[in-house]
């Protein structure tokens, strides 16, 4: 028990969440108050993208996008849009394909972007170099992550850390997300070979356990936020501590199980549908694809300090991914064209949001 205490200390040192979440739909007493934020969808970046699903930004603040469907992953700038290489091997399907992107926390140095993708027999995570505006040189570095037309997870997201950071889904299989064996309903916290990264609890690849569906990681410094489809009822934002167990498939949003971690918010299926997050100015941004809204919810130190609030309800239908661009703004997707969409004239897109209080 001692070594592995050290063990979980060790990873503690970057992911922080010490304290377990408050188990309540309401915020917690005695937490700072959140200022009003004020979201406007100032400008479209682009129209006419397939399925975009993961979207990473580069140096030169340009950003990768993957196209789910077509297993390609383009270039956005200045307006444009560039076909930068396919991955090899991409089979899609109702929620498979090609999934998550990141780029390596050393580019130029290190000229590589990571991307998580369905195979047909499992999901997988390849280290691809991208150098010149081509993509070359893919190379597996994790495979055998549950698959099925359904619950592949897939978002990727460095750390503060300098590790890689995955969510994986149960694969439709609800066994797997409680079975330490398996790398499905878990999130994964890996190096840039593929490796357990240092301080992981047991020295596994995962760190938790018990999650459904992750499709939405980020940080706000060190702490880790997961967002999480539920089943019929309850969808959910947790604090990611390491070594925990969030619950699925005994819990589906609060529950007050023994030994089980309760989400710091949860949300009806049909409002939310939770996809990409992304954290700015106090909130945790959630796209909603079922629920056609953008979430905001208030969070500091690992805790809800608000009311979420919803923005955009129905405006521009699906939304897959929010993420934080380098000049502070939303770039936000819509997801209308996956098969479970109504696409409108110039779906799907890229929509810039900014921020003001």
């Amino acid at each position: 028990m001692r070594g592995k205490a050290a063990a979980v200390a060790a990873v503690l040192a970057f992911v922080a969440g010490c304290s377990e979440p408050t188990p309540s739909s309401s915020a917690s007493s005695g937490a700072p108050t959140a200022s009003p934020v004020k979201l406007t969808v100032a400008s479209t970046v682009v129209t006419g993208l397939g399925v975009p699903w993961g979207v990473a930004f580069l140096p030169d603040k340009s950003a990768l996008v993957t196209e789910r469907d077509a297993g390609k992953v383009v270039r956005v700038a200045g307006g444009r849009v560039t076909e930068v290489g396919s991955v090899d091997g991409v089979k899609s399907s109702s929620e498979g394909g090609l999934l998550g992107i990141a780029v390596d926390p050393g580019y130029p140095g290190r000229p590589y972007v990571y991307v998580y993708y369905s195979s047909g027999s499992d999901n997988r995570i390849a280290r691809i170099t991208y150098q010149d505006g081509k993509l070359s040189d893919q190379q597996v570095i994790l495979d055998g992550i549950p698959e099925a037309a359904i619950h592949n997870g897939g978002r990727l997201r460095f750390g503060p850390d300098g590790f890689l950071y995955a969510g994986t889904g149960d694969g439709a299989e609800q066994p797997n997300s409680q079975d330490d064996n398996s790398l499905g309903g878990k999130i994964l916290r890996i190096t840039t070979d593929g490796k357990a990264a240092p301080g992981n609890p047991d020295g596994r690849v995962w760190i938790t356990k018990g999650h459904r569906n992750v499709q939405g990681l980020t940080f706000d410094g060190n702490q880790l936020y997961a967002a999480e489809f539920g089943q019929s009822t309850w969808d959910e934002l947790n604090v990611i501590t390491p070594g925990n167990n969030y619950g699925w498939p005994a819990a589906e949003g609060i529950s007050h199980l023994d030994g089980m971690t309760d989400p710091i918010a949860q949300w009806p299926t049909a409002d939310a549908s939770p996809s990409g997050i992304t954290f700015a100015k106090g909130y945790v941004f959630m796209a909603g694809l079922r629920g056609q809204r953008l979430w905001a919810i208030p969070v500091a130190g690992g805790k809800r300090i608000g009311e979420p609030k919803a923005f955009f309800t129905q405006q521009y239908g699906r939304l897959r991914t929010v993420e934080l661009a380098p000049d502070g703004s939303l770039w936000l997707t819509t997801s209308n064209t996956d098969g479970r969409g109504q696409p409108r004239a110039g779906d799907d897109r890229i929509l810039r949001v900014t921020l003001s209080n």
